[in-house]
C-alpha cells in the first residue's frame, strides 16, 4: 500500500516542502515501472518512449527540461488513460564530448595530456567522470518530475547497449553494409577524429580570395621541361597573349581561397568551353617551390568568368579566373575531379593541420624551397605562401571574401577535408535508405527515389509533426552519402574487427573486397579481404558477440560440429596469435543511439539479458512516439529508421526461416539480395519536433554569452510545476520560441518572468481548493449522492459544459501535439471558468444547494486530473484532500479509479460525456458575464467602492434574458438588485448591447461633472463611428460588392451605435 498523503492543507503552497514527499511516494509504489505482460496479454495498449538520451559531459539545461517536459506530458497522459507505458531512461556516452571534457580537465589539473596515460587507465578517468554527471542528471530528471521506468536506466555503453553494438556491426559487417575505404574525410584537426557529414556545422567566416600565377612549362623530352613564353601563347592565338611582354615566361592565374594546399595540387582544370583551352593544350604548369610539374586538364566543373561567357548572376563567376587549382586531398570537389582523371593524391597535412612530409607528400624535396612550410599550421602556412609568392613576382591579388566554412560540431575548429582509412556504413544502400525513405506517411512524401515494386504492411507509417520536417528528412536521404562511422578516440565502442596485412597467394586473382572462407568464419566470424598496393591484401575478421547456442540456426552462424563453435575470447586469442591486431579507433556515438529503441529493449537476445527484458521489444516496439529537436533529425532520427527497420527484418526473415526451412534454402547471397530484403517496423511511429528555446533577443541560450536558465534554479525560485506549464504554454509548432532573460538581483542567477505566470497559476488552484475545502466541510455520512445536469441551475449547467469543452480540447492537443493549447485550456478552465466564476457565483447559495457542491467538488477532482501530465506535483499534494471531500457524482462525468486510486498518477483518466455541453447555458453565461464585466467597469470610473452595493435598472426583456442568472449576477456585479423600476434620484446610464440600462445607490460615489466629461467624449466617439459606418454603406462599391454577411454586420453595427448615440444625448439632457 501507498503511504497516504496529507488531506490538510497549509495557508501556503511551498513547492519545496512537497516535491520530495510526492517524490517518494512515487517511487514507493514503482508507479512507473512498465509491465509488457500486460501488452503481451492483450489487457492494455502500449504506450512507448524512449528517452533521447542526455550527453553525460554535462548538467541538463532548458532544453532538456523543455523536451523531457513534453514527453512526461504524454506518459502520464496516456497512463491515465489506462496504457501501459513505458518511458526508458538513460544517458548517451558521448564520445568526443565527453573525451575531449575529460582531456581538458586533465590538462588544466595535472598538466597532462590523453596519450602520457595507457589506454585502459584514460579510460577509467572518463568512466569516472560519466558516473559523477550520469547521476547528476538522473536526479535533474526526478526533480523535474518525470516519470521515468527508473528500474530500467540504461547508458549507450553499459553491457545490453554493448552487445546490441556488437551484433548489429557484426550484421551489417556480414552483409556488406560496412566497409572499409579510403577517401576524404570531415577531419576535426584539433580532438584529431573524422566526422559524419551531419556533425559539421557551417558557419559564415571573412575569409579571402587568393590570385596566385602559376608559371606554364612544356615537355623537351627525357622528362625535362621548358618555360613556355608569352609569344609561344601568341603564337597559338592566346586571348590577351600580345598584353604581356613577349620573353617572359607565360602563367595562368587560378583563384583560391585556401593557399596553402597549393603544395597538394596535381592538376590545374579549367572548361572546355573557355576559348583558352586550345592554346594550352599539352602544356603543363610548375608549382611554385615544390618543383612539381602538373598538368592542365578540362573538367565542366570549373566555372567560367564572367568575362568569358559565365554567368554573371552568379558570384562565384564574378571571382573565377576560369582556372582551378586541383588538391584532391584536401577538397571534396577536387577529389571528384580527380577520381574522374585519375589524378595522384598527394595529402600534404598532419592530423593536427600542420604541414607535413610525412603523411603521404611522396615527391617532397626540400631543394625547391618547399621545405619553409613544413611545420606551420594551415593558418600561418596560408600567410606563408601569399609571402613567398609575393616575393617572386606571382601573387596577383588578395581580395577580402565572406563564405561558408565547415567547423566541428564539438570543437568548433575549421573542419579540414583529410585523406583517410575509415569504416563506413552503406546507408546509401536501398536496405537502409530505400527502407526509410519508403517509412514516410504517403501524405509527407514527395520523393519517388527508391520505392519498392511491392508494397510493405510497416511502410507508409512514419509521420512527422509540424509536417515540414518531413520534408528534412526526405531531403537528407535523398542526398545521402554513407556514413564515416570509425572515430580516433579511447572512449567508446572500441570496433570489433581484427586484421592483418598479407601477401595475395600467387593462385589466388581479386579486386575491391571478397568474402574469405577460413577457419574463422567457420567459426562464426564474417572474413573479408581488401586488396591494397600490387602483391598485398588485408584480412578483416569481425568476431560477433558470443552466441546464444539454442539461437545459432536463427542467427546464421552455423558450425559444422558443436566442437567448432569457440568462446567469443578464445577465437580473439587465436586471431592475435596470427599476426591479426584489433581496430584501435572507435565507432561514432551515433552508431550506439541508433540502436537505443532495440538495445534499451535487451535487442538482440532478451534471454541473455535478464529477466527484466523478457517480452519488452515485442510490447514495447515500435514505440509511439520520439520528441526532439530539429538538430538531430538526420543525426539520430534518420539512423534509427534504418537500423530498426533493416535488423529486425532480418531477424524476422531468419526467425521465419526457422520456422520454414524447406522454404530457405540456397546461399546467403540468395536469402538476402541486395534491395530486397523486407523492412522491418518503425523505431517509431510519430515524431514530434519542437521549437528551440532562445532569449529575448532571438539568440541562442548558451554559458558563453550568459544568457542560458538553468531549470534548477526555477525549480528552486518557482517550483517544478511552474516551470513546466510555462514550458508547454510556450510550445507552439513555430520552429523557435522566445524567453526572455533576467538577473535575478537577489540570487544572482539568470531568470526569467514567463514563469510566474506559471507560479502564479499553481498558487491560484491551491488558493482555490483550500476555499473549496472550507466551503464544502465536513463529508456527510450516508449513500453518495448522484445528481443530473436537468437538475442544475444555469450556472451549474455551464461549468459541466466548460468542463467538457476542456477535456475535449486537452484530448486533441494531445493526439495533435498541440502542448500550448493544452496549457491554455487549462488555464480557462480552472482560472478562468472555475475560480474567477463559478466560485464566485456559487458562494451565496452552496450552503443550500446539495447540487452545487456535488459540482463544485466533482469539477475540481476532474481538473486535478487533467492537469496532471502538466503539474504533476501540486495535483499530486491536492488529490488527496478533494477526494477526501467527496460529496456524490455527477451524470455524464466519471472520474475512474485506475489502477491504484491511492495515486492521482495511476488513476483515470476523466471521462466527461459531450452530452454535457450545453450551448443555451454557455450563451445565457457569456452575456451574463459580459454585464458584469460592463458594470464593473462602470464602477471602476466612477471608483464606486467593491462593497457597495448598486442597483440595476432595466427593461423586463433584459431581466427575462438573465432569468436564472439573476442571483448570480447579483453576486458577481456587487448589487443590492436587479429591478424594472425606474431609479428615483441620481442614476449613471450605459449602453449595454443598444439597450440602456441605468444604476443607481450610487449617491456620492457618482462625480457629475465626471460623468458628463466622460458621456460627451463618447458621444463625440460614436458621432465619428456613425458617420463613418453611414459613409461606408453608401458606397455601392461596398454594398454591392462586399460578402453580404460583411454588410448585414455593418448595418447591425450602425443601427446598435444610433441606439447608444441617442441613449447618451438623452443621458446628456438628463444631467443639465
Amino acid at each position: 500500500m501507498t503511504k497516504p498523503a496529507q488531506t490538510e492543507l497549509p495557508a501556503k503552497y511551498v513547492p519545496a516542502e512537497h516535491e520530495p514527499s510526492v517524490s517518494a511516494r512515487w517511487d514507493e509504489a514503482r508507479a512507473f515501472h512498465a509491465d509488457p505482460a500486460r501488452v503481451l496479454s492483450g489487457e492494455a495498449k502500449p504506450y512507448c518512449i524512449v528517452i533521447p538520451p542526455p550527453n553525460v559531459t554535462a548538467a541538463l539545461h532548458l532544453g532538456h527540461a523543455l523536451n523531457n517536459t513534453l514527453q512526461d506530458v504524454l506518459i502520464r497522459y496516456h497512463r491515465m488513460r489506462g496504457y501501459e507505458t513505458l518511458w526508458m531512461p538513460g544517458t548517451d556516452h558521448a564520445g568526443i564530448a565527453t573525451q575531449t571534457v575529460v582531456e581538458k580537465r586533465v590538462l588544466a589539473e595535472e598538466g597532462k595530456k590523453r596519450t602520457d596515460f595507457p589506454r585502459d587507465e584514460f579510460v577509467a578517468r572518463i568512466q569516472a567522470f560519466k558516473d559523477e554527471y550520469e547521476e547528476r542528471i538522473t536526479d535533474q530528471l526526478k526533480a523535474m518530475g518525470c516519470s521515468c521506468d527508473w528500474d530500467r536506466q540504461r547508458f549507450t555503453m553499459d553491457e545490453i547497449c554493448a552487445r546490441a553494438v556488437r551484433e548489429a556491426f557484426f550484421r551489417l559487417f556480414k552483409d556488406g553494409l560496412i566497409y572499409r575505404g579510403k577517401r576524404l574525410v570531415n577531419w576535426d584537426p584539433v580532438t584529431q577524429t573524422a566526422l559524419a557529414d551531419d556533425e559539421v556545422e557551417n558557419e559564415e567566416i571573412e575569409g579571402i580570395f587568393a590570385y596566385l600565377r602559376y608559371p606554364l612549362v612544356r615537355a623537351i623530352g627525357s622528362g625535362d621541361h621548358a618555360p613556355v613564353t608569352w609569344s609561344e601563347l601568341a603564337a597559338k592565338g592566346y586571348p590577351g597573349a600580345e598584353a604581356f611582354p613577349e620573353d617572359d615566361q607565360a602563367f595562368v592565374t587560378v583563384a583560391t581561397t585556401r593557399p596553402e594546399t597549393y603544395l597538394g595540387d596535381t592538376a590545374v582544370a579549367m572548361n572546355k568551353r573557355d576559348p583558352r583551352h586550345k592554346p594550352l593544350e599539352g602544356l603543363f604548369v610548375e608549382l611554385p617551390l615544390v618543383g612539381r610539374i602538373i598538368p592542365i586538364i578540362e573538367d565542366d566543373y570549373v566555372v567560367l568568368p564572367v568575362s568569358l561567357g559565365g554567368d554573371e548572376n552568379d558570384p562565384k563567376a564574378k571571382m573565377a579566373t576560369g582556372f582551378l587549382k586541383v588538391t584532391p586531398a584536401h577538397d571534396p570537389n577536387d577529389w571528384e575531379i580527380g577520381v574522374r582523371h585519375d589524378l595522384p593524391v598527394i595529402n600534404v597535412m598532419a592530423p593536427d593541420a600542420s604541414i607535413s612530409a610525412d603523411h603521404g607528400w611522396d615527391d617532397y624535396d626540400p631543394h625547391h624551397g618547399a621545405h619553409v612550410f613544413i611545420g606551420l599550421s594551415r593558418e600561418d602556412a596560408r600567410k606563408k605562401v601569399l609571402n613567398e609568392f609575393k616575393a617572386r613576382g606571382l601573387l596577383e591579388a588578395v581580395k577580402p571574401h565572406a563564405h561558408s566554412v565547415g567547423h566541428s560540431y564539438r570543437s568548433h575548429a575549421a573542419i579540414e577535408p583529410y585523406l583517410s582509412d575509415q569504416w563506413y556504413v552503406k546507408v546509401t544502400d536501398d536496405r537502409l535508405r530505400g527502407a526509410a525513405l519508403r517509412a514516410m506517411a504517403e501524405d509527407q512524401r514527395t520523393s519517388q527515389l527508391m520505392l519498392p515494386r511491392e508494397s510493405n504492411e510497416h511502410d507508409g507509417k512514419l509521420t512527422f509533426t509540424p509536417p515540414r520536417y518531413a520534408k528534412t528528412f526526405e531531403q537528407w536521404h535523398e542526398n545521402l552519402r554513407d556514413w564515416c562511422i570509425s572515430r580516433q578516440l579511447w572512449w567508446g565502442h572500441r570496433i570489433p574487427v581484427w586484421s592483418r596485412v598479407v601477401n595475395i597467394p600467387s593462385d589466388a586473382k581479386f579486386e575491391g573486397t571478397t568474402r574469405i572462407s577460413s577457419t574463422w568464419s567457420s567459426q562464426g566470424c564474417a572474413h573479408f579481404a581488401q586488396a591494397l598496393s600490387e602483391g598485398e591484401m588485408i584480412d578483416f575478421v569481425c568476431v560477433p558477440p558470443a552466441p546464444d547456442k539454442s539461437k545459432l540456426d536463427q542467427a546464421d552462424r552455423k558450425f559444422p560440429t558443436p566442437d567448432a563453435q569457440l568462446n567469443e575470447q578464445e577465437i580473439i586469442r587465436d586471431l592475435e596469435a596470427n599476426g591479426f591486431t584489433q581496430d584501435p579507433d572507435v565507432l561514432d556515438t551515433w552508431f550506439s543511439s541508433a540502436l537505443w529503441p532495440m538495445s534499451t529493449m535487451g535487442w538482440p537476445d532478451a534471454n541473455a539479458a535478464g529477466p527484466e527484458f523478457a517480452g519488452l521489444l515485442d510490447a514495447f516496439n515500435p514505440t509511439s512516439v520520439l520528441t526532439t529537436a530539429r538538430e538531430i533529425i538526420t543525426l539520430w532520427v534518420s539512423r534509427m529508421v534504418m537500423f530498426n527497420r533493416y535488423l529486425l527484418a532480418e531477424e524476422s526473415s531468419k526467425e521465419q526461416m526457422a520456422k520454414d526451412p524447406d522454404e530457405s534454402q540456397g546461399s546467403e547471397s540468395e536469402i538476402w539480395p541486395s534491395g530486397h530484403l523486407q523492412s522491418g517496423h518503425l523505431p517509431f511511429r510519430d515524431v514530434f519536433i519542437h521549437a528551440m528555446i532562445q532569449d529575448g533577443e532571438g539568440r541562442k541560450m548558451s554559458k558563453s554569452l550568459g544568457n542560458g536558465v538553468d531549470p534548477l534554479d526555477i525549480i528552486e525560485s518557482h517550483g517544478t510545476d511552474a516551470m513546466r506549464l510555462t514550458l508547454c504554454e510556450m510550445t507552439t509548432q513555430t520552429q523557435d520560441v522566445r524567453m526572455p532573460v533576467e538577473r535575478d538581483e537577489t540570487t544572482g542567477k539568470n531568470t526569467s518572468p514567463k514563469f510566474d505566470k506559471g507560479r502564479n497559476f499553481c498558487t491560484k488552484l491551491w488558493n482555490a481548493t483550500r476555499f473549496v475545502l472550507m466551503m464544502l466541510g465536513e463529508k456527510s455520512g450516508g449513500e453518495p449522492a448522484s445528481v443530473s445536469a436537468k437538475q442544475l441551475d444555469v450556472i451549474d449547467r455551464w461549468m459541466l459544459s466548460r468542463l467538457a469543452r476542456a477535456t475535449r480540447q486537452i484530448d486533441e492537443s494531445v493526439a495533435s501535439y498541440q502542448f500550448s493549447n493544452y496549457a491554455t485550456a487549462l488555464f480557462d478552465v480552472l482560472r478562468n471558468d472555475y475560480c474567477d466564476w463559478y466560485l464566485e457565483g456559487v458562494k451565496p447559495t452552496l450552503a443550500t444547494k446539495p447540487g452545487q457542491r456535488i459540482v463544485l467538488q466533482q469539477v475540481l477532482e476532474a481538473i486535478l486530473r487533467l492537469m496532471h501530465p502538466v503539474a504533476p506535483f501540486i495535483t499530486e499534494t491536492i488529490a488527496p484532500s478533494v477526494r477526501a471531500a467527496f460529496v456524490g457524482r455527477v451524470d455524464g462525468v466519471t472520474l475512474p479509479d485506475g489502477r491504484n486510486p491511492d495515486l492521482l498518477c495511476t488513476t483515470g483518466w476523466p471521462e466527461v460525456s459531450d452530452a454535457l455541453i450545453d450551448e443555451d447555458a454557455e450563451r445565457r453565461f457569456t452575456r451574463m458575464q459580459e454585464l458584469v464585466e460592463a458594470i464593473r467597469r462602470l464602477r471602476a470610473q466612477h471608483s464606486v467602492p467593491p462593497r457597495r452595493k448598486i442597483i440595476l435598472h432595466a427593461d423586463s426583456d433584459m431581466v427575462a434574458s438573465i432569468a436564472g442568472l439573476g442571483q448570480v449576477t447579483e453576486t458577481l456585479a456587487g448589487l443590492d438588485a436587479i429591478t424594472t423600476e425606474s431609479p428615483k434620484g441620481e442614476a449613471v446610464a450605459f449602453d449595454f448591447e443598444g439597450i440602456e440600462l441605468k444604476l443607481s445607490n450610487l449617491a456620492d460615489a457618482v462625480d457629475a461633472s465626471a460623468e458628463r466629461e466622460r458621456l460627451e467624449l463618447r458621444l463625440k466617439e460614436l458621432e465619428g463611428s456613425i458617420g463613418a459606418l453611414e459613409k461606408r454603406l453608401s458606397n455601392p462599391g461596398y454594398t454591392d460588392k462586399a460578402p453580404a454577411h460583411l454588410v448585414a454586420e455593418t448595418r447591425g453595427k450602425l443601427e446598435q451605435q444610433i441606439t447608444e448615440r441617442d441613449a447618451v444625448t438623452k443621458r446628456l439632457g438628463e444631467l443639465g
